[in-house]
């Protein structure tokens, strides 16, 4: 679970739900959803490159990086199942004509 949420964290977040909705006019959501996987674990890979001094270092250092990236997914992914598992009639009922 993310624990230093500064005041814009939701606001970007959304800003990337929003592109991916989007999306969804020309693709499936399947699709979308790789694309997104791919597109964050690719920044993802650069900004732990932003952190180390050569490639070696981040060779080094690259099964603790996995495994913090992997485990900061699962329990963002847990928390947000959860939230949809507890409101799927609300958030899954198609909207009112």
């Amino acid at each position: 679970m993310v624990t230093d949420i500064d005041k814009d964290f939701y606001n970007r977040a959304d800003a990337v739900i929003h592109l991916a909705n989007d999306q969804l006019a020309d693709i499936s959501r399947g699709k979308v959803s790789a694309s997104c996987m791919y597109a964050t674990a690719r920044f993802n890979a650069w900004v732990s490159a932003c952190g180390h001094a050569s490639a070696e270092d981040m060779a080094a250092a690259k099964e603790e990086t996995v495994n913090y990236f992997t485990k900061q997914y699962r329990a963002m992914l847990e928390e947000n199942m959860d939230d949809y598992i507890g409101k799927f009639s609300e958030y899954m009922q198609p909207p009112e004509a």
